[in-house]
């Protein structure tokens, strides 16, 4: 061990938001009274890592200095959390107690919680902080091009190329590495043995396939419902579902994204990144293979539907980016946190600020809500008498406001079926059975590339994404179309912003329909999607 000062440095980082900052932790053995300081505005959970540091490096058989040791996450005035900071503030301290050569560590960008017993868990933000890494090096900008992260995270981080990813599972292990006196024999996954990787290409995503166990053809009946959610798929369409209970609403709504075409590599590193962030990707497996589809309950509060937090973290719309965020029992929901939907439905981000910290989360998701008609459930139904009152109907329909309704691009009733055996044969001259959700996927993924081929210049991809002064200029409806559609808004009172919407609808189902222009047919079918009026 070195007798006099030693000071060492180690590159991790420290997460805003989706992204994440490089952070130096430099560490400092002096002589003085001992003890481990820790500064440069650290949460609790890294003040806390002096204890897990001192327990991991005598666990795992290394020296523990008994002198003064101070450790500073530069730069000092951003603020630092999470216990990923753990495994470099350990390497630092045995390289500045002369226990560990300094040569190769100044290549890693190093992040890892330790356990007493010197293992090293995994943390969340391992995908962001290897985007971040790569983003560094193509500028040219200072970044390390190796990095050292938990054996647990290595599957996200070995997705982003131009990085040489090193898995950590001990730290004596990591430490006899480090000596050059033995390999790491991590589970680091080399594209193979189901691990997916960007070099795959979309035909890797698309080849892991969808959630087997829903299908659309599981829902018996209501074909106009299943039309609507084929074309909510095909443009990317808010959708709001109306109907008594038992009528499919939640059935229907969890089977689009069995719907959607599979994620391209690029829509699967940007929603992988949010839920590394989260904490909730399994590292193992690599990046997200199927589009995320998020239900929370309706005792969410606002800031965990949105984002926020005292450390801002993704909310419930950001978790499902390029995904399907569905909002059952949606008048149940608290006020305030369906008023908080109304911005991020609008510009596809979600920006929160916290003690004087911003930080933007990308919100690019369908919202599919679903309502009885009224609190008993039952108005519209010809067999069970509705028994609300007309007070009590007009207070249950306005705890969802008329702005966030606007926002909704397709309102669909959803009548109650006539119960039927599952077992029974098809009737004589019937179809052999329901379409399955391969089937309608297909005519969705041609649609989309039809709509991708046209909005991609302008840097959109689907029509629910098209401002509205673009749509004027790509969406041009027939006079006929057009005539139809003023004649709609002035009898449903759209608003302009349900004009544009109604129009961008009626453009995807010409999209289904292989159609260059809008015809007087689209727009009427569109028009039926926004019939469902409060009374």
């Amino acid at each position: 061990m070195g007798v006099g000062p030693v000071m060492a440095r180690v590159t991790s980082f420290a997460l805003q938001g989706i992204e994440s900052r490089p952070v130096e932790v430099e560490v400092d053995v002096s002589p003085g009274l001992p003890g481990l300081s820790i500064v440069g505005l650290p949460d609790a959970a890294v003040s806390e890592a002096r204890e897990r540091v001192r327990a991991a490096l005598r666990n795992s058989g290394l020296d523990y200095p008994n002198r003064r040791i101070t450790v500073n996450l530069a730069p000092a005035d951003v603020r630092k959390e999470g216990p990923h900071f753990d495994l470099p503030i350990a390497l630092g301290l045995l390289v500045a107690s002369g226990q560990l050569p300094e040569g190769r560590l100044r290549r890693l960008a190093v992040a890892g919680e330790l356990a007493l017993d010197g293992s090293v868990r995994p943390v969340r933000g391992v995908l962001s902080l290897a985007l971040s890494w790569r983003q560094q090096l193509t500028a040219g900008g200072k970044g390390a091009s190796e990095l050292l992260v938990p054996g647990v995270n290595a599957g996200e981080a070995v997705q982003v190329p131009g990085l040489t990813v090193h898995p950590a599972l001990h730290l004596a292990q990591v430490v006899t590495w480090l000596r050059g006196e033995g390999p790491l024999d991590g589970p680091l996954p080399p594209g193979t043995n189901g691990h997916l990787t960007l070099a795959q290409g979309e035909a890797g995503f698309a080849s892991l396939g969808l959630d087997e166990g829903l299908d659309l053809a599981d829902v018996r009946g209501q074909s106009t419902a299943k039309r609507a959610l084929e074309v909510a798929a095909a443009g990317g369409h808010n959708l709001l579902l109306v109907g008594p209970p038992g009528s499919g609403k939640t059935m229907l709504a969890r089977r689009l994204p069995t719907l959607l075409p599979p994620l391209t590599p690029e829509e699967a590193l940007e929603a992988s990144r949010i839920h590394s962030v989260a904490g909730l990707l399994d590292g193992r497996l690599g990046l997200l293979s199927v589009r995320p589809f998020r239900a929370p309950h309706h005792n969410i509060s606002a800031s965990a539907l949105v984002g926020g937090g005292h450390h801002p973290r993704p909310g419930e719309v950001s978790l499902a980016h390029h995904g399907v965020l569905f909002l059952d029992e949606l008048p149940e929901f608290r006020r305030d946190a369906l008023e908080a939907l109304r911005q991020p439905l609008e510009e596809a981000r979600v920006t929160v600020v916290r003690g004087g910290i911003s930080v933007t989360f990308p919100a690019q998701t369908m919202l599919v809500g679903a309502m009885n008609p009224c609190p008993c459930g039952w108005r519209g139904d010809p067999e069970h008498p509705c028994t609300c009152a007309h007070g009590t109907l007009r207070q249950y329909r306005a705890r969802v406001s008329g702005p966030l309704l606007d926002r909704l691009d397709l309102h669909l009733q959803v009548p109650r079926q006539p119960p039927q055996s599952p077992w029974a044969p098809p009737a004589a001259g019937a179809d052999s059975g329901p379409e399955t959700s391969a089937v309608v996927r297909s005519r969705v993924t041609a649609a989309r590339q039809r709509q991708e081929s046209r909005l991609r210049p302008h840097g959109f991809r689907c029509n629910a994404q098209v401002p509205g002064r673009l749509l004027r200029r790509l969406c041009r409806l027939s006079p006929e179309a057009e005539t139809i559609l003023d004649a709609a808004a002035r009898r449903l009172q759209l608003t302009w912003r349900g004009y544009d919407r109604t129009a961008r609808v009626a453009r995807t189902i010409a999209d289904l329909e292989g159609e260059a222009a809008v015809l007087p047919h689209h727009v009427a079918e569109a028009v039926q999607y926004r019939s469902w009026e409060q009374e």
